[in-house]
């Protein structure tokens, strides 16, 4: 889950992915972006995804969120309940032009659910994301399109957090899990998961898919993934692979990966490898949601020691993907390498509803439910944090 999907934005040429160019944090945003929207860079292929991180990040660590973010967000939706990238004018009626997308639709599910108050745009989400599922129980990254590990991650964690059952969640008899597994490699070729066979049909290791598969399994995603107490991490090949048996063999492959140098690397065409910021903190959540912090230790301390620049660089998406990090593993996001995290990501966006003195502590939402279940009996449904969750 780099500051965007990875792999899906350098297939389909429209989706942003590691190589995808950095989106610079300010202040707030430029003037001439949608009032409500984290950051000030091109919003087009990451504006939904950026602010939906944005959200579940601040939500996790019990941020207010202001309403001017959640509402930019859900006017980003289409009649038919999914959501594009970005849509420029929400006035408009959606059409066969404007490519909605599962990645982003799913990542909104999860960022609306955090706020509440949005209860029949995430059902129609849900709705649609469900008619999108492929025959093999997956999804790809546009609908129809064949499945891949971290669309069909992405989607679990949506799915998760509404309640849903994922083995239930079939086209045909097929669930999210079957999908999963049919990307999980053997522990000789190292128990990672692949993002995509290749053409002939070949599985090739992914750190990206890896990490996205083993949060998805063991938690589902940014919202609702949190550290776990599994004890070891290691590979093991069984006759009937369970997804749990599937998240541990990645998660032992994502610890090998970071071994030696306490980071993911990737290589662009025609360059030397390079440290992965954006996989690495995936790898710390999905290490943390395995073998519980201390299986995290060691990447989470190279990013507390070199992430800042390509935070600021980067964005509000990156802000929330280091917060993720550093809550899922039992890191205080305020203080991440000298850094304010989340002081950093809310300055990106509007401003925030301010905490009096003697409410600081009670969230906006269970004041605005106690206030219509004694003014007109009505229940106001509200999305917990179960220490999470994104992402």
């Amino acid at each position: 889950m780099n500051v965007h999907r990875s792999a899906a934005v350098l297939a389909a040429a429209v989706v942003i992915g590691t190589a995808a160019p950095a989106v610079a944090a300010s202040p707030s945003p430029s003037p001439s972006l949608p009032s409500g929207l984290y950051g000030s860079g091109d919003p087009t292929y990451d504006g939904v995804w950026r602010q939906s991180y944005a959200l579940i990040a601040l939500h996790r660590v019990h941020e207010r969120l202001p309403a001017e973010a959640v509402d930019w967000l859900a006017g980003q939706q289409c009649a038919n309940g999914a959501f594009p990238a970005f849509r420029a004018n929400p006035a408009k009626a959606c059409d066969a032009k404007l490519m909605v997308d599962t990645n982003s639709t799913a990542a909104a599910v999860q960022a609306l659910s955090a706020a509440g108050g949005h209860a029949d745009a995430v059902t129609k989400a849900v709705t649609w994301l469900k008619s999108a599922q492929n025959k093999d129980g997956g999804w790809g990254f546009a609908p129809g399109g064949a499945s891949d590990a971290n669309s069909t991650s992405v989607v679990i964690g949506a799915l998760l957090t509404q309640g849903l059952s994922v083995p239930e969640v079939r086209k045909g008899t097929k669930s999210p899990y079957d999908a999963l597994l049919k990307l999980s490699l053997p522990c000789a070729d190292g128990g990672a998961f692949a993002y995509q066979p290749d053409k002939k049909g070949k599985l090739s290791a992914n750190a990206d898919a890896t990490a996205a598969a083993v949060v998805a399994v063991l938690g589902g995603g940014p919202l609702t993934a949190k550290a776990g107490t599994r004890g070891e991490i290691a590979c093991a090949d069984t006759p009937d692979l369970t997804p749990q048996r599937a998240a541990a063999n990645g998660a032992s492959y994502l610890a090998g990966s970071v071994a030696k140098d306490g980071y993911l690397k990737s290589a662009l065409p025609g360059s030397e490898d390079q440290p992965d910021y954006g996989n690495t903190a995936d790898a710390v959540v999905a290490l943390a949601a395995q073998g519980g912090p201390e299986a995290a230790r060691k990447p989470l301390a190279w990013l507390e020691r070199n992430s800042a620049k390509w935070a600021e660089q980067s964005g509000p998406a990156a802000y929330a993907q280091l917060i993720l990090a550093a809550e899922a593993s039992g890191a205080d996001p305020s203080h991440f390498g000298g850094t304010d995290l989340v002081k950093r990501l809310a300055a990106s966006g509007p401003t925030p509803v301010v905490a009096s003195k003697d409410d600081s502590d009670v969230s906006p939402w269970w004041i605005v439910g106690a206030g219509l279940a004694a003014g007109a009996g009505i229940g106001f449904l509200i999305s917990g944090r179960n220490k999470r969750k994104r992402p």
